[in-house]
């Protein structure tokens, strides 16, 4: 039995993280923590949130030592999976100090707070069965040529935007930790996510919304930069499956086997849209327009999963093209509820 803390449970992949594991057998309590930044937003829990026995909201900040200790003591948390992170890269260039104190800083004060309420403070001895996930991306891992091999868990990290540094720190911090005293904690790193309650400066709800405005859809340098998909359902699963049968120590890529050059997922994207919704008028392709390149943009991520696969038994349930499909249609069907942000493409 579990009593689960989830870290950034308002945002994109979060929210649908509590959605799919909320009624799992192995859940007391779960708890989310959020400090409800622009990203985080609690629409995305309707029916859960406020509603549900099992779950429990705590608004904080993970920059407050006091406060992240006070709720993993409050709660008496088993069991952590660690979401909540500034992720965007252009936010990142732009303005690098608040993925510093949030993505680095906020991991090392989770962490104390775990060893702090995990171990003897006498014996430095575990008291408790607790397991603390940590969900990265394969961004640490810097950029692939054209042929090069997918990145696997051995892959030195090589990170090339202040985001990427500041995960790839993050994620030192953790395996330090459980080398250092012994945290039983792993590591997870995912592929570019898709699917519901995304948050619309990224690529996909950018291109739809530019589309339902017939407005220019944003595309960096040559759009040949190449990317795999992984829709947000299977990455949860993925997270589950690592949280319940991983081992402690380990690092485990999750990928969704789908690489795309840019122009062609947006491409694809204006087709399903034409299709699904023929009364905007279709060609939408013709919206494309090519944008100055963003500075330090990777050409190319591929993640090899076989690890995953081979032994937690875990494999992505969606194909790109029917993931997408269902992507787009629940975009069409909750248009009034899209916040409209106008951003370039971040990828």
């Amino acid at each position: 039995m579990m009593n689960l803390l989830i870290t950034g449970g308002a945002g994109f992949i979060g929210s649908n993280l509590i959605r799919q594991v909320i009624d799992q057998p192995e859940i007391t309590k779960l708890v989310n923590l959020d400090c409800l930044t622009y990203a985080g937003h609690l629409e995305n829990l309707e029916g859960i949130h406020g509603i549900h026995p099992r779950y429990v909201f705590e608004q904080v900040d993970l920059r407050d030592k006091a406060e992240v200790l006070r709720v993993i003591r409050q709660h008496d948390i088993t069991h952590v999976m660690h979401l909540a992170a500034e992720s965007h890269v252009d936010r990142s260039i732009a303005a690098p100090a608040d993925f510093i104190t949030t993505n680095i800083n906020g991991t090392f004060h989770l962490l104390e707070a775990c060893r702090a309420h995990w171990f003897d403070p006498e014996t430095s001895i575990q008291n408790r069965a607790s397991k603390f996930l940590h969900v990265s991306t394969d961004e640490v891992y810097g950029s692939l040529g054209p042929q090069d091999p997918a990145f696997t868990e051995a892959t030195p990290c090589a990170p090339n935007s202040p985001y990427s540094a500041s995960k790839a720190a993050s994620d030192m911090l953790v395996r330090s930790y459980h080398h250092t005293y012994g945290l039983p904690a792993i590591i997870t790193r995912c592929s570019n996510n898709y699917g519901p309650c995304q948050f619309p400066e990224k690529l996909i709800p950018v291109i739809i919304q530019s589309v339902l405005n017939r407005q220019s859809i944003p595309v960096y340098g040559d759009g040949l930069n190449v990317r795999d998909w992984l829709h947000v359902g299977d990455h949860c699963q993925a997270l589950w499956n690592v949280l319940t049968s991983g081992k402690a120590g380990e690092t485990y890529n999750i990928g969704g086997q789908n690489e795309l050059t840019n122009l062609h997922l947006v491409q694809q994207i204006c087709d399903v849209i034409d299709e699904l919704a023929p009364a905007l008028g279709g060609n939408s392709r013709s919206l494309i327009t090519f944008v100055p390149d963003r500075p330090g943009h990777d050409r190319r991520y591929a993640m090899n999963a076989e690890k995953i696969q081979s032994e937690l038994g875990w494999k992505p349930a969606h194909t790109f093209e029917t993931g997408v499909r269902e992507t787009v249609q629940w975009y069409l069907n909750n248009v009034n509820g899209m916040r409209d942000v106008r951003l370039h493409v971040s990828l």
